[in-house]
């Protein structure tokens, strides 16, 4: 039987070697540095990034980004490491994408340029990672930028007609200013039940006059939300009629993380006094929208 010993634990480590050469090996790769451009319209194609599981992938910006605003999807599950920084994007996968597979990463700027946001398409490749990626915006063309100038001027020429006829003075000129017939409501607002947008409205007042109407309402930004500037509105009373809204304004260009400030939405006196209404405020990209109750006007 002592002789026996050495044979059968040299078949015991041949056994173990067999079956660790069996064991699937992670693929090698090959790591990558390159660019990639963000598109700069929804119809040109998504950049793809490629990654691997147990490897860190650095994403480089050419401007600032917010931290907040970034959207991996499978986060929770399929990454260790999603750690944004000022002007990076550090990602590492638990596990290998399937064939196919891909999953989106959305980044917004801080600067305001356009594109405003960054969307890439995470996917695997059999032999190439990217270690380390550079995201540029691509310049826009001349005739894009004339484009560009043109329209901020016919909006820059608009604002100053509106501006010159928004005065006190000219209010009281143009006949709007009736003090007859002018009434204020101060109210506080509510979000509609069950609303988790990251915005908070609070007080309020509905202005009416015999030839206008318009309801201010404080809106707040919760802190880690995107920055938010409301680009339409909808007023509506308790039984569903709806109120012609002729403007929109906020008194600063946009709400960043945690500030506060008025919304003034300017619109045609309703034709009864059915209230209280409910006011809808939309982002100027139409995703973030903020219901609001108890408004009276």
């Amino acid at each position: 039987m002592a002789r026996l010993l050495p044979w059968l634990s040299l078949v015991l480590v041949l056994m173990g070697s067999a079956a660790a050469a069996q064991q699937p090996q992670p693929p090698v790769r090959e790591y990558q540095e390159r660019q990639v451009v963000v598109p700069n319209s929804p119809e040109e194609p998504v950049p793809e990034v490629r990654v691997a599981a147990n490897v860190a992938t650095y994403l480089r910006f050419d401007a600032p980004i917010d931290r907040a605003s970034v959207d991996v999807a499978g986060r929770a599950t399929r990454f260790r490491v999603v750690d944004p920084g000022e002007r990076t994007l550090t990602l590492e996968p638990t596990l290998e994408l399937g064939p196919g597979e891909k999953l989106a990463v959305r980044v917004r700027y801080k600067d305001g340029a356009s594109p405003a946001a960054a969307t890439f398409a995470l996917v695997s490749h059999p032999t190439l990672v990217d270690k380390e990626v550079e995201v540029v915006r691509r310049p826009r063309t001349i005739e894009g930028l004339e484009a560009r100038l043109a329209h901020v001027e016919a909006e820059f020429v608009a604002l100053k007609a509106q501006c010159a006829q928004s005065g006190l003075p000219n209010l009281a000129f143009s006949g709007l200013l009736d003090s007859t017939d002018v009434r204020a409501k101060p109210f506080w607002a509510s979000a509609a039940p069950g609303y988790k947008g990251g915005l908070e409205p609070g007080r309020g007042t509905g202005y009416r006059a015999r030839r206008w109407a318009m309801v201010t309402v404080l809106v707040r930004n919760l802190p880690g939300q995107p920055a938010w500037a409301p680009g339409a509105a909808r007023l509506t009373s308790t039984k569903g009629t709806p109120v012609k809204v002729l403007s929109v304004h906020l008194e600063k260009p946009q709400l960043r993380p945690g500030e506060s400030a008025l919304v003034a939405v300017l619109v045609e006196p309703p034709v009864s006094t059915e209230g209280p209404f409910q006011l809808e405020l939309v982002d100027a990209e139409g995703g973030r929208l903020l219901p609001i109750t108890k408004v009276e006007l």
